[in-house]
Parts: C-alpha cells; sequence; structure tokens
C-alpha cells in the first residue's frame, strides 16, 4: 500500500507542479484513501511526454482567476477512469473525485476563494449558514485562514455534521425547520455585526462559482480525449454555475447534464417551466438532504440557457440514488451522500442512461460531489428503507 502511495505522488507531482496537497491531518487521510479505489482496479489517466507539459502551460492561461492564496486551500483532485462504470455504459467513464476535499466536498474551492477574498478586504469573522456541507468547507478553510466562523444550522441537520463543525473550530447555532430560517438568522447576525462580519452563502455567490470552476480547468488538463459531457448534482446551483463557468472560458463544446432527487427537483422544474425561472418548492421531500433549496439561483438557469455544448436536466428517485451510493461502494471502495448519488445515478439507472447519455459522444465525466453527512451505519440504514429485499 506504502509503494502504491509513493509512486501515484511521485507521478502526480512531476507531471503536475501545480498540485498541492493541504498539510493536514484531513488531506493526508484522503490521500490514503485516494489508495483504496486505486488498488481497486482502476487506472489513471494523466497527459505525458512534453506535448502534455506545453498543453498544461497553455491551459493556465485559461484557468480561474483565483484571490491569493486560494489555491493553497483546496486540493488538485485525481480523474481516474472507471472500467466497472464504463463497461455498463458502453462509454469511456471517469470520475473526478472531489470526495477527496479536506472538507469531503467540492465546496473547499468556491470557500477558498471566497473566504480568502473576504480576508483580503479586511474581513475577520465569517457567518453562513448551512446543514452539511457547504457549513462544513468554510469552518475548514476559516481553521486555515485563521479566521473565526459562526455556522447556523437548521434543526435537521445530523449530530454527526454538528460534532464536525465544533472540531472545527466552527461556533454552532441549531435554529429553524428548514436551511431558509436558518440562513435568515445568518443574515440577521451578519447585518446586526455593523460590517465586522462577513456573509457567507453556501451557493449563491460569484465568488463561489468561480472558485467551483477550477474543476473544469483540471479536467481540461487532465484529459487527452475529448470530454463529451460533465454531470453534476445540482441543489442551489453553486455547483452548476462554476461547471457553466469553467467551460465557457475554456470554450469547451461540452455537455452538462445536471441531476438532482425528486423530492428537491427545484432546479429541473424551473428548467422544464416556459419562463425558465425559477420556481420555489414548498418543501424538501427528499433523502438527499444536501441538496436542500427550495429555489435555485437564476444564473444557473441562465447559463444552461446559453450554454453551446448542449444542456440537460434530470430527476432521479431516491432509490436511485441510494442505490448508485451502494453500488459506487461496492465498485469503487468510497462512500458519498444521496445528494452525490443523484449524479451518479445517471451512469448506474439503466433508465437515466437511456434518456441522459445515449447521444453522448466523447469521455463522460461525474463530478463525484461527495459529502460527509454519511458513513457505514447509514449506508446500511438507507439501504434497507429504499431498496426490495
Amino acid at each position: 500500500m506504502f509503494t502504491g502511495r509513493r509512486l501515484f505522488v511521485g507521478c502526480y507531482l512531476s507531471l503536475f507542479s501545480a498540485t498541492r496537497i493541504a498539510a493536514s491531518t484531513t488531506a493526508t487521510t484522503s490521500l490514503a484513501t485516494l489508495a483504496l479505489p486505486l488498488a481497486a482496479g482502476f487506472s489513471t489517466r494523466f497527459a505525458t511526454g512534453v506535448s502534455a507539459l506545453s498543453k498544461a502551460t497553455l491551459m493556465n492561461a485559461k484557468s480561474a482567476d483565483l484571490a491569493e492564496g486560494a489555491k493553497d486551500l483546496f486540493a488538485r483532485t485525481p480523474l481516474i477512469h472507471s472500467q466497472p462504470l464504463s463497461a455498463l455504459v458502453g462509454k469511456p467513464v471517469y470520475l473526478k473525485l472531489d470526495a477527496l476535499q479536506a472538507s469531503g466536498s467540492f465546496k473547499d474551492r468556491g470557500m477558498a476563494h471566497l473566504c480568502a477574498t473576504l480576508q483580503s478586504e479586511g474581513t475577520t469573522e465569517l457567518i453562513s449558514s448551512s446543514g452539511g456541507n457547504a457549513g462544513l468547507a468554510v469552518a475548514t478553510v476559516a481553521q486555515k485562514l485563521g479566521m473565526t466562523v459562526s455556522v447556523i444550522v437548521p434543526e435537521t441537520t445530523k449530530p454527526m455534521v454538528v460534532e464536525k463543525l465544533e472540531s472545527l473550530g466552527a461556533t454552532v447555532t441549531i435554529h429553524g425547520k428548514n436551511w431558509n430560517a436558518a440562513d435568515a438568522l445568518a443574515r440577521e447576525r451578519v447585518a446586526a455585526s455593523g460590517g465586522a462580519a462577513g456573509y457567507v452563502s453556501p451557493y449563491d455567490n460569484p465568488l463561489l462559482w468561480t472558485g467551483h470552476s477550477t474543476l473544469v480547468d483540471e479536467l481540461d488538463e487532465q484529459l487527452d480525449e475529448g470530454i463529451g459531457a460533465i454531470v453534476v448534482s445540482v441543489g442551489g446551483g453553486g455547483l452548476l454555475c462554476g461547471v457553466l463557468e469553467g467551460c465557457s472560458r475554456r470554450s469547451l463544446k461540452t455537455k452538462v447534464i445536471a441531476s438532482e432527487t425528486e423530492g428537491a427537483s427545484c432546479f429541473q422544474q424551473s428548467w422544464d417551466s416556459e419562463e425558465k425561472t425559477p420556481i420555489t418548492l414548498p418543501g424538501i421531500d427528499s433523502i438527499a438532504t444536501s441538496l436542500g433549496a427550495t429555489s435555485c439561483t437564476p444564473v444557473a438557469l441562465e447559463r444552461a440557457s446559453s450554454h453551446s455544448g448542449g444542456f440537460g436536466a434530470i430527476a432521479c428517485t431516491d432509490q436511485e440514488a441510494v442505490d448508485a451510493c451502494l453500488r459506487f461502494a461496492k465498485d469503487h471502495r468510497m462512500l458519498v451522500e444521496p445528494a452525490c448519488g443523484a449524479a451518479l445515478a445517471v451512469a448506474y439507472s439503466e433508465r437515466l442512461r437511456e434518456i441522459c447519455l445515449k447521444d453522448v459522444e466523447g469521455a463522460i465525466v461525474l463530478e463525484v460531489c461527495g459529502g460527509s453527512g454519511v458513513d457505514v451505519d447509514l449506508l446500511h440504514r438507507w439501504k434497507e428503507e429504499f431498496l426490495p429485499k
């Protein structure tokens, strides 16, 4: 196992000098975790030779313009070929492993750029609202920057998430029955601070979107063959905005597919409406609580409408999302939330494959956005609840 890790790191750093491995216990653990899928039959795909290095140099000119120091606050994650999913789909399938970020999800990317920007403007205190991954990401980044952070979470937040937030030094307040109520209190506290505290949205800020767009920068540099489609989970639309921004900046004619669960499908319903304007759900009725925004940012709809590479929105069932999580754990030795399972289901579900991937030409990339609200016990519980015997 040690030899595999050393070989992987040596190749990775020699080919991509810009790679940064966060100097934290969590990041070190993530690197160890990476050895498991590699040992389980994956093959990495990295450009080789002088031409690849020249390509990377040229690509840097098209990369996201981030705040000073922001790149050191998140990891450049691996892109690996999935043999099990490629065989299932009948086309090359790659996994962008953002579950290996220090906080456990892609949100480190956007939070790094947003928090570093706020700090450069003189902000020392951050206030955010999140029942899950965004709160963990802002707490992770704030700890690295030496900033204080308060996170307002709804009553539905899992105890394990509250414990993780507090372990990162965040002050946690439990308030309201849903994220909207928690967010209202967060905004009130920011207003009452008289400008001393900065508000950190979980998904609706252009700085977040630019940070998230770095995953497309990495994809464009890591994958030699053309990217036929990128599949992402969507909740409020922050990740989607970032992916579309990255595709536009790099002039990629890549199809983007946004997937969510039926009980949290604010984006898909908005996209399917004649006006293509945000609708507001009366509530969230899905196991994928990390997709729990009742309304999406209108910018996601605007960018999807103008994307030149093709776009699609789909909603899967909770059962399909859970099934994808379980099969992904078996195939790839990694645990992810049902919110991430919504994207994985596009490949695992025969119904969704037929709708979304049938006409895709080129490689398919699944954004493994991750999520920290999962453990082995929860996975077994979901299996008992959602999947037939």
